[in-house]
């Protein structure tokens, strides 16, 4: 699919712990300037995992090419929040012809060593990592308790400016059933693979350019600073009152700049 009577294809994923309300404030905006959006939830993450066999990047990157197969999508640009950064990057990386643009949304790949500046370092946690990565401890203490874990999270990771209570309620239900915990634990312990295929990307650099959004009170300039080493093409962007969230909590912002980033040559039509 290319550009259509709908506009120019831009898929949409996002991260861990939110759903596809991640992007309520950016899909208006999208469409009033041309483009179509394609909001997809990846597997596990607020949804059922469904068939999905393990929780691997470039899995899911393949699992992501098969699903806009289906929809017929084959020329498309892609934004990616999170967990939605690094499958976004992957499959871009597998299908440069077919990826016309990249944003990734607070995101530093697996295995990619940067330091996150301040005053983000303050605030997005440390801890989340290596508790879902422990064998076995988060199955033994999050079950009942979900409201402070993926509420802990979601307050710590958004910074001074914060989440809807409504939202942050939203999520906390969308991953409080299911095979929710087991799938959001998935996405952490298949860390040594992810890093192994990232760090492949590296020796290949990609050349599709790539928009990098971090928050000031969450990753910030590493977004894009650790993406240098695996594209040639990174225009990196701070928003100063976001934390994890920046197309959430400054919504317009984000968009203006998703949207010039793609009509600046990036858009192929």
């Amino acid at each position: 699919m290319n550009a259509s009577s709908d506009g120019w294809p831009v898929v949409l994923l996002h991260g861990w712990p939110v759903t596809e309300t991640h992007w309520q404030g950016l899909l208006p905006l999208l469409r009033r300037s041309g483009f179509a959006p394609v909001p997809v939830a990846l597997p596990g993450l607020g949804t059922p995992a469904g068939s999905a066999s393990g929780f691997r990047k470039s899995d899911l990157a393949g699992w992501l090419r098969e699903d806009l197969s289906k929809r017929g999508l084959t020329r498309f640009s892609l934004v990616g929040h999170d967990w939605g950064g690094t499958v976004a990057f992957l499959l871009a990386a597998a299908m440069p012809q077919a990826v016309s643009a990249i944003v990734i949304e607070e995101e530093i790949l697996p295995g990619i060593e940067i330091d996150i500046p301040a005053p983000g370092a303050q605030h997005y946690p440390s801890w989340h990592g290596p508790f879902n990565r422990a064998p076995g401890l988060a199955e033994q203490l999050v079950p009942g308790r979900e409201d402070a874990y993926y509420g802990t999270f979601l307050r710590q990771s958004a910074g001074p400016a914060g989440l809807d209570p409504d939202t942050i309620r939203s999520y906390t239900d969308a991953y409080t059933s299911g095979d929710a915990l087991a799938a959001g634990l998935g996405y952490y312990r298949s860390q040594a693979d992810d890093i192994a295929d990232v760090q492949r990307l590296q020796e290949n650099p990609i050349h599709t350019p790539v928009l990098a959004i971090g928050g000031r009170y969450a990753m910030g300039s590493a977004v894009a600073e650790g993406l240098r080493s695996l594209s040639t093409d990174v225009t990196g962007l701070v928003l100063e009152r976001s934390g994890h969230y920046p197309a959430e909590q400054e919504p317009e912002p984000a968009a203006q700049a998703i949207i010039e980033f793609l009509k600046r040559g990036h858009r192929p039509w």
